[in-house]
């Protein structure tokens, strides 16, 4: 039996053809290749309407019925590295800062927020991994163009100066080495070890957001400039924070406090905006559901709290609104990526 070809086909066709010869180029869109994979737009329970499309793929998902992405296959462990990531890497920033201002009472503290944080974000990468000798051959490559390879590169450093220098910070602070050279020599090892953990820390909290930002997950991608921002922010309130918790209060840890609050309540509003299909992950279900809640936390609330003078309360909600958040775009990426319509959407 011959095929019975929709004659609004034809024309959009010759429509195109015309417009070829005379501009040199199509700007409208084409037409969907009769009986093809993508799949119609609307509910499969609505008619096809657009020109040529198959409706033997009407209500499938993605390419003859697969999601177009890989959804990402990270599990508990990489949100936990993220969040203690982000909050270690920033006390440490926070150390760099007071050594240099002479708050040695809060380079301590934060020093050894970092330097846990420096113990336990390469077991928790490894434990991602499946075997510690993945995280050393990844070691072997030096890749510039790949947030993956630079993110071992930073987090090495990172966990090298870190621990030696809370180690060495506490010694100073206690006077428990003799006066004199060993004060001398051990004050510059102060010096240069939180630097080194304070410069790649503040690599080490805003590099996650480029990480995810750098991939084909529509909900990750539409938003690659604001996710090294808003990691970094997150970060640097949840060590504030955590300072505050334990009764560190001092007018520059306040400002960092307020800063941070701040930032998120402007990216809170922010995330308001949609972006159509592409990024529906982070505004339905219920990793929208879980970013919002966090946003909410992190910004807004937390504002009102400090507001109010409940410093503590405002130091704890911002936390928790943290590491909820970054548990929320894990799974946002997820369901982006099983979304073919996000990835269509993305590349239009």
């Amino acid at each position: 039996m011959p095929e019975v070809r929709d004659p609004r086909f034809e024309q959009r066709l010759e429509e195109l053809r015309r417009e070829a010869h005379a501009k040199g180029r199509v700007d409208g869109r084409g037409v969907d290749v009769m009986g093809g994979p993508i799949p119609v737009n609307g509910p499969p329970n609505k008619p096809n309407t657009r020109i040529g499309a198959s409706e033997d793929n009407a209500g499938k998902s993605g390419y003859f019925g697969m999601p177009a992405l890989k959804p990402p296959v990270w599990t508990w462990e990489i949100p936990l590295y993220f969040f203690i990531g982000g909050a270690a890497g920033m006390a440490a920033v926070i150390a760099m800062a007071t050594i240099f201002l002479s708050h040695m009472e809060i380079t301590r503290p934060a020093m050894w927020i970092a330097a846990v944080g420096g113990v336990l974000t390469p077991v928790l990468l490894i434990m991602d991994l499946g075997r510690p000798l993945l995280f050393f051959n990844m070691l072997r490559i030096f890749k510039p163009q790949s947030a993956m390879s630079m993110g071992v590169y930073i987090l090495t450093p990172f966990g090298i100066a870190a621990i030696p220098g809370a180690l060495a910070t506490e010694l100073y602070a206690r006077h428990l080495v003799p006066e004199g050279m060993w004060t001398t020599l051990l004050f510059w090892a102060v010096g240069g070890l939180v630097t080194i953990s304070g410069l790649s820390g503040m690599l080490l909290a805003t590099y996650t957001g480029v990480l995810i930002g750098a991939t084909a997950v529509p909900a990750w991608h539409t938003h690659r400039v604001m996710l090294p921002l808003h990691f970094g922010i997150a970060g640097l309130g949840s060590a504030a924070g955590i300072l505050e918790l334990l009764g560190y209060r001092i007018p520059a840890l306040n400002a960092i406090s307020w800063l941070a609050i701040g930032i998120e309540t402007i990216l809170w509003l922010v995330l308001f905006k949609k972006h159509g299909a592409a990024d529906r992950a982070v505004h339905e279900g219920v990793s929208g559901r879980m970013l919002k809640t966090a946003e909410v936390f992190t910004g807004p609330l937390s504002l009102v709290l400090m507001a109010f003078g409940l410093v503590p309360f405002a130091a704890g909600t911002f936390i928790v609104g943290a590491f909820v958040s970054r548990f929320g775009w894990v799974m946002a990426g997820k369901a982006s990526a099983k979304d073919p319509a996000a990835a269509f959407a993305a590349q239009r």
